[in-house]
């Protein structure tokens, strides 16, 4: 009879006992779920955009601000040097603000997501002519790899504008990368060597061919190939005959 009550005793704790956790741990349940609707109903931070260091030319009326790329500052932190002559260095921007010194007007270079690896200021000096002055852009603007983001790995476009930002014209053909370029005096012009997706496996690699692109400063406008196809042809019945 002892042995019956204390199992009948034992059992009855049992199930108080199992009853208490589950109701224990549907509470819990019920809590974190409760958290995790507050906690979603709350609005997300949205990323202030981060500034580099002023540019100031003398030569231009205009200051500007370039707005450092968000993957950057994320993955890199902010690295504000430049070199003395490209603004590139470690830096890559997703835009530029120019601001007027004498007015206040700013206004920004592009009006669509970008990433801009580098921008030079060119000054062409010509007897007996004013200073012509541009600003010389490398620009990321198509997904042509196809993987849904911009990167490096995609095409580089060249651009020029006046020093405002404004008057901003495309210089190199598209799924093109620049390589390097020259400015020529005496013929008010740039000449940038290119490398095509010639092959189009939407790679730039050594078996893609490369050109030179003359752009006319006088009219600034999509340059022209200074090889021609038949050149290149004729060329290559000499080389590898």
């Amino acid at each position: 009879m002892i042995n019956y009550s204390f199992l009948k005793n034992f059992t009855t704790v049992m199930i108080i006992a199992t009853l208490s956790f589950f109701s224990f741990s549907c509470k819990s349940s019920v809590s974190r779920n409760v958290e995790q609707a507050k906690a979603d109903d709350k609005p997300k931070l949205q990323a202030n955009p981060v500034y580099s260091d002023l540019i100031i030319k003398e030569q231009s009326d205009y200051l500007m601000i370039p707005v450092i790329l968000p993957e950057q500052n994320e993955e890199q932190g902010i690295d504000l040097s430049f070199s003395s002559r490209s603004y590139e260095k470690n830096n890559q921007f997703s835009n530029i603000i120019f601001y007027n010194k004498q007015d206040g007007e700013t206004h920004l270079l592009l009006n669509k997501k970008a990433i801009i690896t580098s921008f030079d200021l060119l000054e062409v000096k010509v007897v007996n002519k004013p200073n012509t002055r541009f600003w010389l852009y490398r620009i990321i603007d198509q997904d042509t790899n196809t993987d849904e983001k911009l990167n490096s790995e995609d095409a580089t476009i060249g651009y020029l504008s006046d020093l405002s930002g404004k008057q901003l014209q495309q210089i190199t053909p598209n799924n093109t990368r620049i390589i390097s370029w020259v400015v020529v005096p005496s013929q008010n012009a740039i000449f940038l060597k290119i490398i095509k997706d010639s092959d189009n496996d939407k790679k730039f690699t050594k078996q893609d061919k490369t050109n030179f692109v003359r752009v006319n400063l006088d009219k600034i406008g999509m340059g022209t190939e200074i090889i021609s196809d038949q050149i290149e042809q004729e060329l290559k019945s000499y080389i590898f005959k």
